[in-house]
């Protein structure tokens, strides 16, 4: 599934409610640093010079929609920066950001900014400071074990790693929420699980030294790229969420 306009939505999130969506990504292709076993958009798409929005162009897509939503009454909760891949990856990210904070402010100011991100550009200060800036920055960390996250993630580039996520999560000073999906299932022959006591043990060690101010753990919602994927239950997400608990941190479960 993917997303064919810069602005998309408002649509019911499980997670945030009324949630207007903004892609930053091309309209009809998907690029990414994950290319993510269980991501609802599909694998990477393979293209040439795809077309990424302008700043410009985002800026002007969401002050229409905005005007559209006021007309109708419609008041988003959350302002969402999903789309077809890595949101961070756009060049203008952080001045995009910017745009959307103070038309946020004009039309609907109780609406969250919020950046749904895979984690890998956080080698870039610029985007750092454009998280920094949100209301809410949901960074991924789905697996401590690295053979794990290789499996679900599948990240492009070799020189990611989890314990260098580790580090630079560890820098935001628990300025952030940690999201977490949990999955069984296999992918080319490779038997796939972070349920385990052993995956879930290593999440919340590395989550002792992140220290989040929250944590969301989900399972599969849409369909999958990998068909051999099994969703998580209510209960047994529940169960994982309680052992963090335990130690202390706040988290939510999306079943």
């Amino acid at each position: 599934m993917l997303f064919e306009q810069i602005i998309y939505g408002p649509i019911h999130s499980r997670r945030f409610g009324c949630s207007l969506g903004i892609n930053l990504m091309p309209a009809k292709a998907k690029i990414c640093t994950f290319n993510c076993i269980y991501c609802e958009c599909g694998f990477n798409t393979k293209t040439h010079e795809p077309h990424i929005p302008t700043r410009d162009e985002v800026k002007n897509a969401l002050h229409v929609k905005l005007e559209e939503l006021k007309t109708q009454g419609i008041s988003p909760d959350v302002f969402t920066f999903s789309g077809n891949g890595e949101p961070t990856l756009h060049p203008d990210f952080e001045t995009i950001i910017d745009d959307t904070i103070t038309l946020r402010n004009h039309y609907f100011p109780q609406a969250k900014v919020t950046v749904l991100t895979n984690s890998t550009q956080l080698h870039r200060p610029d985007v750092v400071s454009g998280l920094l800036k949100a209301d809410n920055r949901l960074l991924k960390f789905d697996s401590a074990i690295e053979q794990t996250m290789r499996l679900i993630d599948q990240p492009v580039s070799e020189k990611f790693t989890v314990s260098s996520l580790t580090k630079q999560l560890c820098d935001f000073e628990g300025n952030l929420t940690i999201q977490t999906i949990f999955l069984r299932g296999s992918y080319l022959g490779k038997n796939i699980d972070n349920t385990t006591e052993e995956e879930v043990r290593a999440w919340i060690n590395a989550l002792k030294q992140i220290r989040p101010k929250n944590i969301m753990i989900y399972a599969i919602d849409r369909a999958t790229p990998v068909h051999d994927l099994e969703k998580i239950g209510k209960t047994e997400l529940e169960n994982i969420a309680d052992m963090a608990r335990a130690e202390g941190f706040l988290v939510s479960v999306a079943s």
